[in-house]
């Protein structure tokens, strides 16, 4: 495993970050994740990622009860706030009662006293942001959090977090947002800003969930037990399921190839070369799969292959800055 500084903080993370979404206490029976938390740490990782809304909760629990033998100071665990938890209209969102009340059950489900890493899930249109800087900063000050990070924020949004940051002191050090070699929307305005602010991005779906690993082949129905193919999950891949994104992902073959690696791992090591990318979350329902992905640490794409797949990618990737979503949490 190699390592990398979470933005301009202090904070040292694993390249490859473990994330439970989906997967724990829903994808997958509580043993198998378990084999897959151990997995990863067995490769090194030693970052984890998962949000309260994951499995309403069980998420947190599964991880908790995973981690619970490691030496706590050996770790790195993220969690997020802000989609809702109950039937209530403050259930939700990113007021200061939600976030005050949130943390304290985040850390009761993941068995810990503290995070290092705690995520505004969304933006909140309804709760002014000085509302919820503050109540971060709270969260920090009581050293239940020691950083502060958001998620899929646009390049405006972060800067204004930042600076309001910056007059409580605490530090904005994260962003974490979708992106991988077909969905590349933070390149033209968050990449520039985080850069700018010492902000690091913790990608998701750095193999646009499965697509690029090419299980998912033109012409033919998603392989069973893959999440193209799960009647719950399936939404969350259906868009890149076509023909013309299929067939370009096959062709990344002989390019992977050539460098003795699969397509996930020339996948996983192209969103690595982006600078501003401070870790790739990888999820897993076996312990084979993280191994595997391991094995793209490291890897250093000369700039002849970087732009080998940014063209042959080009066509059918995503890049409008404006694909970066701020629903509103009430809705």
């Amino acid at each position: 495993m190699e390592f990398r500084h979470l933005g301009r903080s202090g904070l040292v993370i694993s390249e490859l970050v473990y994330g439970n979404w989906i997967t724990h206490g829903g994808q997958v029976e509580e043993d198998a994740a378990v084999a897959c938390v151990n997995a990863a740490l067995d490769a090194g990782i030693t970052t984890f990622d998962t949000a309260d809304v994951y499995a309403q909760g069980a998420a947190e629990e599964v991880l908790g009860r995973a981690l619970k033998e490691q030496r706590r100071d050996g770790i790195e665990i993220f969690t997020k706030v802000y989609w809702p938890m109950g039937p209530g209209k403050n259930d939700r969102g990113l007021s200061a009662k939600h976030i005050r009340e949130s943390i304290d059950n985040s850390l009761r489900r993941l068995q810990t006293d503290r995070v290092e890493l705690y995520q505004a899930h969304r933006w909140d249109v309804e709760t002014p942001l000085e509302e919820t800087m503050q109540a971060f900063a709270d969260v920090v000050r009581s050293g239940k959090a020691q950083y502060i990070g958001v998620s899929e924020w646009t390049a405006d949004q972060i800067r204004a977090g930042a600076e309001l940051a910056k007059d409580l002191k605490i530090q904005l050090v994260s962003s974490q947002p979708q992106y991988s070699a077909l969905w590349r929307v933070i390149e033209a305005e968050v990449v520039p800003a985080s850069e700018e602010l010492g902000i690091g991005q913790i990608v998701w779906s750095p193999l646009a969930g499965g697509v690029l690993s090419g299980k998912y082949k033109p012409g033919q129905g998603a392989p069973a037990g893959s999440r193209g193919a799960d009647p719950k999950f399936g939404r969350f891949v259906e868009s890149w399921l076509k023909d013309d994104v299929l067939e370009r992902v096959q062709q990344l073959g002989p390019i992977a190839e050539e460098l003795g690696l699969t397509i996930a791992q020339l996948s996983l090591a192209w969103v690595l070369q982006n600078s501003n990318v401070s870790a790739a979350i990888i999820g897993a329902t076996r312990p084979e799969q993280v191994e595997e992905n391991v094995k793209a640490v490291g890897v250093k794409l000369s700039d002849e292959v970087y732009g080998k797949v940014n063209d042959l990618l080009a066509p059918v990737a995503v890049t409008d800055p404006k694909e970066t979503t701020a629903p509103n949490p009430r809705a």
